[in-house]
């Protein structure tokens, strides 16, 4: 268990009038002495019907608000309980090396778990206050959200039924990581996060999840079969390191398709 301290609070004075109207609240953890915030849509029925989660993480120097109006999973499945937490002033990996802009944790034990430690409050506070369906917790991100997506699986696997990273790889592609239905995204351009750094990251996740041949999935998308319920999707759109608007809806119909077993 960490020693952490939760503290929710609403604080309806840092709603914007677009964000009210739909449903965002921001929500405010105290962990380990640092404020810690996100905004959290929650559907009406949660409170008294088991309800899926998605955790969605902004990029390096991305923000809370940004995510929740560029993956806007509330719109794409307002049945769902969606999180967009808040990074912190973070070095990063291959910009911003005095880290001077908000992101996430490389690795175990870096930035002395801050960010994993913050997962568990949210998480902790959501069953607390709502119904949340256990088997129906997702992780997505893009750029360092989706590095911070590969390390929750990693770290936190076995509370996710699927994860849906883009314009990121795994800092250690297979370590720690046990099969589990994943989509990836990535851009054929990524001037950042190159494609022939996810390519390989792609190819191991296939071999991870013992997949067969892919199949036509939808727009930009092949799904590689697994015989163990773990199949890999892989959606390659033909721009830069931008996240896609069309996204958000094929990652909700990937996660609708899947359930933690058990």
């Amino acid at each position: 268990m960490h020693r952490t301290i939760v503290v929710a609070a609403l604080l309806c004075s840092a709603w914007s009038p677009v964000l009210a109207a739909e449903n965002l609240r921001r929500m405010e953890w105290k962990i380990e002495g640092v404020a810690r915030e996100a905004l959290v849509y929650v559907p009406a029925a949660a409170k008294n019907t088991a309800s899926p989660v998605v955790f969605a993480f902004h990029g390096h120097g991305g923000t809370m608000k940004h995510a929740a109006a560029t993956f806007a999973y509330q719109k794409h499945w307002p049945e769902a309980i969606a999180v967009y937490m808040q990074g912190l002033n973070t070095p990063g990996a291959l910009t911003d090396p005095e880290g001077k802009k908000p992101g996430w944790q490389k690795t175990v034990s870096d930035q002395n778990d801050r960010d994993l430690k913050f997962f568990d409050a949210v998480l902790a506070t959501l069953k607390k206050d709502y119904r949340v369906d256990e088997k129906r917790i997702y992780a997505t991100g893009h750029s360092n959200g989706g590095a911070f997506t590969y390390l929750l699986w990693a770290a936190r696997g076995d509370v996710f039924a699927a994860v849906a990273p883009s314009g990121a790889v795994a800092r250690r592609p297979l370590q720690n990581l046990k099969p589990k239905p994943v989509l990836h995204v990535a851009g054929e351009k990524d001037e950042l996060v190159r494609f022939e750094w996810q390519k390989p990251m792609m190819d191991a996740l296939r071999k991870l999840n013992g997949c067969g041949d892919g199949k036509p999935w939808g727009k930009w998308c092949t799904s590689y079969p697994s015989k163990t319920g773990t199949p890999v999707v892989t959606c390659i759109y033909p721009d830069g390191h931008r996240f896609p608007e069309e996204v958000p809806p094929i990652i909700v119909k990937f996660f609708k398709e899947h359930a933690r077993p058990g």
